[in-house]
C-alpha cells in the first residue's frame, strides 16, 4: 500500500472540496428522512394497535430481509454502478414509507419493514464506496480518514435533527392529524416522506457517476456476477488478516454495543416522571446523534495523537467504550445516565471512521462495495446475536447485569484490534 499523507482540507483541490461538501449534503438529507421516524416508530406501531410481540416480529422481518439481501445488492453495485442502486433503495424507502402511512393491519405493516430491510440492503457500500472512490481519485494518497470522518459527522446530524423534528410534529400538527382522522405519528412519517423524495432528486441531480452499462443484458450480467463477487469477496476477507480481524472486531463491537441503543428508552424511561418521559426520551435521543457527530468530528485529533496508526486508535476508543459502558449500566439516576450517555455517544462517533479507513485501505474499488455490505453483514449478525443474549440477561437479571456482560465483548475486540496493528503499515510509510 502506497504511504498517504496527512488530510488538509484546505490543501485539497476544488474537485476534492466539492466532492465533499457534495457528500455532506446528501449524508444529511438522507439520514434527515431517517431520523424524522427513528425517534417515533415504536410509539407509532403501538397508536395502530401493535403489541410488543408484534413489534418485535416487525423488527424481525427487517433484520431478516436485510440480511437476506446484503451481499448480492453490494455485489450489483459493484457490478452495473453505485447511484443506479442507491436510488433503487431510495424507492424501496418511499414505498415502505407510504405502506407505513396507508394502513394499521400488521400483514401491510411487516411488508412495510420488508421494504424498508431491502432499502438497508440496497444503501450498504453504495455511495460510500462512490465516495471512497471518486475522494481517491481526486486526492491520491491522502488520508480518506477525515473525509470520512466529516460525511460521518453529516450523517449523525442528519439523525439526530430528524429526531428532533420526529419528536416535535406530533405534539405541534399531531391534533390537526387526529382531527382528520390519522394517527398523530403520521406528521413525521409524512415528512420523512417528503425529504426521501428530496433526497432521490438530490442523487439524481448531485451525485456524478460514470455510466456504466444499463441495458438488460447488462443487467443479467451484472447479478450474473453477483455469486463471483460474493465469493471473492469472502475469500479476500478469509485471506487477508487485517479484514479478517478487523470484520471480528466489528462483530463483537456490535454484540456489545447495540443492546444499549436498543433498550436504553426503555430503562431510563423509569427514571422520568410519567407527565414528560417521552419528551426527555425524544430529546435524549436527538442528543445521542448529536453526540455521535461531534465524536465523528473529533476522530481525526484523536488519531493524531495516536499517530493516525487506526488500528491503535480503535483499540483505545473501544477500551475507553468498555469502561463508559460499565458506568453507564452502573447509573441510577436520570442525570449521571445522560452524562454517562452522552459520553459514550461521542466515543461511538470516534470510532465509526477509523475502521472504515482500514477497510477501505485493505480492498479496491471493484470490490469495495461488496466489502462494505460484507461489513454491515457481519456487524448486524453480531447485533442480533447481542440483542438475543442481552434480552435473554435482561429478562433473568437486568438490563445493566446485560450491559456490562457485553462489555466484555468490548474488550475482545481491544484484543482483536491490538493483534491487527501488526498486519496494517504504519502511516507515512
Amino acid at each position: 500500500m502506497a504511504p498517504e499523507t496527512e488530510f488538509s482540507f484546505t490543501a485539497l483541490s476544488g474537485a476534492a472540496q466539492r466532492h465533499i461538501r457534495v457528500f455532506q449534503i446528501h449524508q444529511f438529507l438522507d439520514r434527515l428522512a431517517m431520523g424524522l421516524t427513528v425517534a417515533v416508530v415504536a410509539l407509532a406501531l403501538t397508536d395502530r394497535g401493535m403489541d410488543l410481540v408484534q413489534i418485535s416480529l416487525l423488527f424481525g422481518v427487517y433484520s431478516l430481509t436485510t440480511l437476506t439481501m446484503e451481499l448480492p445488492f453490494g455485489g450489483l453495485a459493484d457490478s452495473i454502478g453505485r447511484k443506479p442502486v442507491f436510488l433503487t433503495a431510495v424507492v424501496a424507502s418511499l414505498t415502505s414509507l407510504a405502506l407505513f402511512l396507508s394502513s394499521s393491519d400488521f400483514h401491510v405493516l411487516a411488508l412495510s419493514f420488508a421494504c424498508i430491510g431491502f432499502g438497508r440492503a440496497l444503501r450498504s457500500g453504495t455511495l460510500d464506496a462512490w465516495f471512497v472512490e471518486t475522494f481517491k481519485a481526486a486526492a491520491p494518497n491522502v488520508d480518506v480518514q477525515p473525509a470520512l470522518a466529516r460525511a460521518q459527522s453529516a450523517n449523525a446530524l442528519g439523525l439526530a435533527t430528524g429526531a428532533v423534528l420526529g419528536g416535535l410534529l406530533p405534539d405541534v400538527l399531531g391534533p390537526v392529524a387526529a382531527r382528520a382522522g390519522f394517527s398523530i405519528y403520521d406528521v413525521s412519517y409524512a415528512a420523512s416522506f417528503a425529504v426521501m423524495l428530496g433526497v432521490f432528486l438530490f442523487t439524481l441531480l448531485a451525485i456524478v457517476e460514470d455510466p456504466r452499462p444499463m441495458s438488460p443484458k447488462a443487467l443479467r450480467q451484472g447479478f450474473a456476477k453477483v455469486p463471483v463477487v460474493i465469493t471473492d469477496a469472502g475469500l479476500l476477507a478469509l485471506r487477508h488478516p487485517a479484514l479478517s480481524l478487523l470484520l471480528a472486531a466489528l462483530a463483537c463491537f456490535l454484540m456489545a454495543t447495540n443492546p444499549v441503543e436498543v433498550f436504553w428508552p426503555t430503562h431510563a424511561k423509569p427514571m422520568l416522571e410519567a407527565g414528560y418521559a417521552n419528551t426527555v426520551i425524544g430529546a435524549v435521543t436527538a442528543t445521542y446523534f448529536f453526540s455521535i457527530a461531534f465524536g465523528a468530528v473529533l476522530s481525526p485529533y484523536v488519531s493524531r495523537i495516536f499517530r493516525r496508526q487506526h488500528a491503535t486508535t480503535l483499540a483505545a476508543t473501544f477500551a475507553g467504550l468498555a469502561g463508559v459502558q460499565v458506568a453507564l449500566a452502573l447509573q441510577g439516576g436520570i442525570l449521571g445516565f445522560v452524562a454517562a450517555f452522552v459520553l459514550y455517544s461521542v466515543i461511538l462517533g470516534i470510532s465509526e471512521t477509523p475502521a472504515s479507513s482500514i477497510l477501505h485501505r485493505c480492498v479496491q474499488d471493484r470490490q469495495r462495495s461488496t466489502m462494505l455490505s460484507l461489513r454491515s453483514l457481519i456487524q448486524q449478525l453480531g447485533a442480533a446475536l447481542g440483542l438475543l443474549c442481552a434480552g435473554t440477561l435482561a429478562e433473568l437479571y437486568s438490563t445493566p447485569v446485560a450491559w456490562i456482560v457485553g462489555s466484555m465483548f468490548l474488550g475482545l475486540a481491544v484484543i482483536l484490534c491490538l493483534m491487527l496493528v501488526r498486519h496494517l503499515p504504519v502511516a507515512g510509510q
